[in-house]
Order: structure tokens, then C-alpha cells, then sequence
């Protein structure tokens, strides 16, 4: 048999696998992974029965079960459906919004206003971390956060460290929820917001930790979560936590993340 193979070939294998890596990583940190790694455990069973051993009739029941199983598949994985198209649709909008910036605007007026914003949200991390007083702010990056942002308080004020930690204070009623922060304002205060489904979460982490994975998860917003046990620091994007941070590495991540 002659096999040749060229160069769109390599490029075709080269990208399945990083698409099937790119999955793989999705699945394990929405805890679907047991769920998918049946999938192909009964793909493989249905293979070989149907076409290394030629079984008629459990072929044919297992033929009747893939021919539906497209529908199956989406009605199972919706969320993480969802999730990969809305992170796809916003790093695209990302790079295209930085392209333009580069291009056609100078940026510093809108540069020195965020490193303002972020010297401020630090600021009330860092007083907040040393009061040990519990907060979770969300800020929004190219997701609107339009239905997290109605569910709680809206303001719409400037961003100031007093506020803010004046908002988290215990005895405040709005300290309880999420602070979401968009286009360099406080839209909302005690905003509801989904729960992280992965089971692969710490037991030892509360309800804000997993709150700020959960929003990660499903948009591309940056979660800044304060201990109100520890007094710890950390942050999450992209389903991915950062425990126990200083106020100058938050400082140097929010920095570059928010460029």
C-alpha cells in the first residue's frame, strides 16, 4: 500500500490534536471528564462489535444508540458547548480590539486610568486582606456580564478603594455577592454569581473561590476573591485559581491582564 503523506497532512493531525488536547483540558475542569472518557469507552466497545466482530443484533443496538447519539452529546455537554464558543468568540474580539488600539490610537489616557483603577482595587484587596473582611470582585473584560450585573445593586460609581471596602464591610448590606467592575466603573454590588460545577475543587474553599471559578469558567472576566477566613489573596481567570498572592503580584497580574 503506498502512504504518502504531506505537509497539509501534518497540519491536519497537528491541529486535531490540539483540538482534542484543548477538549480534553475543557471537560477535566468542568469535572465532565469521567463522562467523556465513557463516551469513548462505548465507542470502542461499538467499534469492535459491529465492525471486528460482525455481531448482528448487538451491532444493530448499537448502531440505533450512535445514530442518536449527536443530540445526546450536545444535550450532555450544553454548558461546556456553550463555554468554548463564548471564550472562542471573545479572545477573537480581544486581539481585534487591541489591533485597532494599536493602530489607531495612542492609548495613554486610557492606560494611566486603568493603572489608576488597579492601584485602587489593590489598595482596598490589600486594607480588606489585613481586616480579614470577605470579598469577591468581578471585572469584566470583553463579556458584557449583562445578567450577572442584573441580578444585584446597580451604582455605577468610580472605582475608589474606601468604597470599595466600605461596600464588603460586614455590616454593610451589600457586602454579601460580587462586585462587578466594567469599563473602568462599579456597575453592580451584591450580584449573584454561578457556582463552579468541578469536582476537583478543595473542599477547604468556599463559596467566593468557587463563585470566582464558576464565573471564569463561563466568560473571560478576571475574579479577585479575599478570604474572610485566612485573610489570603487570590485570583482566578480562564477556570483557573491563584491561592494566597501579595498585593504587588495582583498588582503586576492585573496590570497585564487587563491591557
Amino acid at each position: 500500500m503506498d502512504f504518502q503523506m504531506g505537509i497539509k497532512d501534518i497540519v491536519d493531525i497537528v491541529l486535531v490534536a490540539i483540538l482534542l488536547y484543548q477538549l480534553f483540558i475543557l471537560l477535566k475542569k468542568s469535572g465532565a471528564l469521567s463522562v467523556f472518557l465513557g463516551i469513548i469507552s462505548f465507542l470502542i466497545i461499538w467499534y469492535l462489535v459491529s465492525k471486528v466482530f460482525k455481531m448482528e443484533l448487538m451491532g444493530g443496538i448499537f448502531d440505533r444508540v450512535v445514530s442518536v447519539g449527536t443530540f445526546a452529546l450536545i444535550v450532555l455537554f450544553q454548558e461546556e458547548i456553550r463555554r468554548f464558543f463564548a471564550r472562542l468568540g471573545s479572545r477573537r474580539q480581544l486581539a481585534f480590539h487591541k489591533f485597532l488600539k494599536k493602530v489607531f490610537g495612542n492609548g495613554r489616557s486610557d492606560e494611566e486610568k486603568t493603572d489608576y483603577n488597579t492601584v485602587q482595587i489593590v489598595l482596598a484587596c490589600r486594607n480588606m486582606a489585613k481586616m480579614s473582611t470577605g470579598a469577591l470582585i468581578i471585572l469584566a473584560r470583553k463579556n458584557s456580564l449583562d445578567t450577572q450585573i442584573q441580578s444585584g445593586e446597580l451604582i455605577d460609581a468610580t472605582i475608589n478603594s474606601r468604597l470599595i471596602e466600605s461596600i464588603f464591610f460586614k455590616n454593610s448590606p451589600l457586602h454579601d455577592g460580587a462586585m462587578i467592575i466594567r469599563d473602568n466603573r462599579i456597575r453592580a454590588v451584591s450580584c449573584i454569581i454561578p457556582v463552579s460545577k468541578n469536582q476537583n475543587i478543595p473542599k477547604r474553599l468556599g463559596l467566593r473561590h468557587r463563585s470566582a471559578l464558576g464565573i471564569t469558567e463561563q466568560t473571560d472576566a478576571i475574579a479577585i476573591i479575599v478570604s474572610e477566613e485566612s485573610g489570603k489573596i487570590s485570583y482566578a481567570i480562564n477556570g483557573e485559581l491563584t491561592l494566597n498572592v501579595k498585593p504587588e503580584e495582583l498588582e503586576m497580574f492585573l496590570s497585564s491582564a487587563m491591557m
